[in-house]
């Protein structure tokens, strides 16, 4: 395998941060809201939604294997990888366009609607993601580029991440002048056309220079037996599956929690009292001074309210990242991550024993939650990173798309079955869509989902680190070791 070391430019990093930009701005909206809108804006009955999410991420899961397979072997002059992330840019603007269409169907009609599209998405997701997360691979050898390219990645991450759970919401309920369903697909309509923008971007700005020799070649059997071989690999598909549950349940929980249990009154009370309204406001008028059209927030207080929670949170996982690199290169990856994913799921348990009236503590807890969660961002990509040396190391192949499809696969899992979990908690629970007071074991329900349940998830994963064996003195022989054997 050549290992070339190149400096990237700045246009290459930002163009394939890019093509996260794009899929973020569908993932994000997938587990954060995909339970809400079956039930709440396409008025799809709850049971049936959680069969649709769990079915549909388990075949995107799968279809995710059978893509790195496909793309290991594919061979074009524009590499690997590349060819991918072009292919299926405009596929997956229109079907994320349509998974989000609310086509006036009989009951029958809009859950196999809902069936065939979000089947369709998360396969071409699968087609479109895996490749783009392993030329991350390939673009470089040099260690120092990567980490730089990882950065700008995750800058691009999180920008999707504010604007799918601080102002989707929002503007889905502005531009729809309060009609959701309307709301989402003109939402969901600019979402498509700049994910397809970036995607294509992302395909003319970057290069793939690593290229694996001739004598590298495996049989599909192969690849495959290592990767059931790889401890490490093991215990990080099932550490992703858990860490995606509980970001799907307890993301896709939040609205509810702040719709039914949390008290508008003390919101909207809170809101005002830290000038969240006159903020708004003064915004308008400042738009509106401009020349141009007011802009339109929700006036009820929890979506308000959830919108700028979330936010918090958002930020404090930026300020988080920034402490991962320091914290690691002292103690280690392994154990920074499962430290701070401890911390993170107590901050969620506490949401359980709040009051209805006590806004600003959770608004606190969430900023603590974000902090510790987001240390741990960076590290699990990093980990997955690790896993695919570790394989060339034990096993003298590198197979780089079917390593890097235990991320895409656990995140599938995790999506499908922590997106159906909470649609059938509110099954089992008895929640009614829209009803304006919900029942004493429904709200229960609500409060268990977004704290007890999701915490006892992440601290499963926290339990699985001890059987991960690449420490730091680890980390440091097997990139001594490689360094030598690719000269």
């Amino acid at each position: 395998m050549t290992s070339e070391s190149h400096k990237l430019s700045v246009i290459e990093k930002i163009g394939y941060s890019l093509g996260d930009l794009a899929a973020n701005l569908i993932f994000q909206t997938l587990m954060t809201f995909l339970a809400y809108f079956y039930t709440d804006v396409y008025k799809i009955p709850a049971g049936a939604a959680s069969i649709i999410i769990f079915l549909g991420g388990f075949i995107g899961a799968f279809f995710n294997i059978l893509m790195g397979i496909i793309a290991d072997r594919t061979n074009t002059r524009w590499g690997k990888f590349r060819p991918w992330v072009l292919w299926t840019s405009i596929p997956f603007g229109i079907i994320s366009l349509l998974a989000f269409s609310t086509p006036n169907f009989g009951e029958t009609g809009k859950i196999a609607y809902a069936l065939i599209t979000y089947f369709l998405l998360v396969i071409i997701y699968s087609a479109s993601n895996l490749p783009y997360s392993a030329l991350s691979g390939v673009i470089t050898g040099d260690m120092k580029e990567r980490n730089s390219l990882s950065s700008y990645r995750f800058v691009a991450v999180m920008v999707a991440q504010f604007i799918i759970q601080s102002l989707l919401l929002p503007l889905a309920l502005s531009l729809g002048h309060g009609n959701k369903a309307v709301g989402f697909e003109k939402v969901m309509l600019v979402f498509a056309i700049v994910g397809v923008i970036c995607l294509i971007i992302t395909f003319l700005t970057t290069r793939e220079r690593i290229v694996p020799v001739t004598e590298e070649k495996s049989s599909i059997k192969q690849d495959l037996t290592d990767l059931s071989r790889n401890k490490p690999w093991v215990i990080m598909l099932l550490v992703t599956i858990l860490v995606f549950i509980t970001l799907a349940l307890k993301g896709g929980m939040y609205i509810y929690y702040f719709k039914y249990y949390l008290d508008p009154t003390a919101q909207a009370n809170y809101l005002e009292s830290i000038g969240f309204n006159s903020f708004i406001k003064g915004l308008n008028e400042s738009i509106t001074g401009l020349g141009l059209g007011k802009f339109e927030w929700p006036e009820d207080a929890p979506t308000s309210a959830n919108s700028l929670f979330n936010a918090g949170g958002i930020i404090f996982m930026i300020i988080g990242i920034m402490f991962t690199k320091p914290l690691a290169d002292r103690f280690g990856k392994r154990n920074i991550f499962g430290i701070f994913l401890a911390l993170s799921a107590l901050c969620l348990v506490a949401f359980n024993f709040y009051d209805k009236d006590a806004i600003g503590i959770v608004f606190l807890t969430q900023i603590l939650h974000g902090f510790t969660y987001g240390v741990t961002i960076p590290l699990l990509w990093a980990m997955i990173a690790d896993v695919a040396d570790y394989s060339e190391w034990k096993n003298n192949r590198r197979a780089t798309a079917i390593i890097f499809s235990a991320m895409i696969f656990g995140l599938k899992i995790g999506l499908s079955v922590g997106g159906a979990v909470g649609a059938a908690l509110l099954s089992n629970y008895g929640y009614v869509a829209e009803q304006a007071i919900q029942t004493e074991d429904t709200v229960s329900g609500i409060k268990l989902s977004v704290s007890i349940y999701p915490g006892i998830v992440f601290l499963i994963g926290c339990v699985l680190l001890f059987g991960y064996e690449i420490n730091k003195a680890m980390e440091n022989q097997i990139e001594t070791d490689l360094k030598q054997r690719r000269k």
